[in-house]
């Protein structure tokens, strides 16, 4: 009896540079496990990781959320701003003063 597989991207993007990985695990394997099967701990940090979300397609999954053959696990860093804040600060520093 054969084993299913899936082949399974994991894509990160931070300020050093971005890597993507592929690996193939066997059907059924948790987002967890693609990450370990990546052996991701080896290239970020455990705090970086902590800090990390992650998901697929740009949709955040849980941990143990499982992930289908063809899929790409994405690993989030923390917003280091928020991006409304950010527009209203832009906002303010672009009107006229009054007199």
């Amino acid at each position: 009896m054969s084993v299913e597989r899936a082949q399974v991207e994991v894509a990160y993007a931070g300020p050093a540079g971005q890597w993507v990985l592929r690996v193939e695990v066997p059907a059924g394997t948790s987002l967890r496990g693609v990450l370990e099967r990546a052996r991701v701990a080896d290239r970020l940090s455990s705090e970086e990781l902590s800090r990390s979300s992650f998901g697929v397609f740009g949709v955040l999954r849980e941990l143990d959320a499982l992930v289908a053959d063809g899929e790409r696990v994405e690993i989030y860093r923390p917003l280091a701003d928020d991006p409304k804040l950010i527009r209203r600060r832009r906002g303010l520093r672009s009107r006229p003063r009054r007199a």
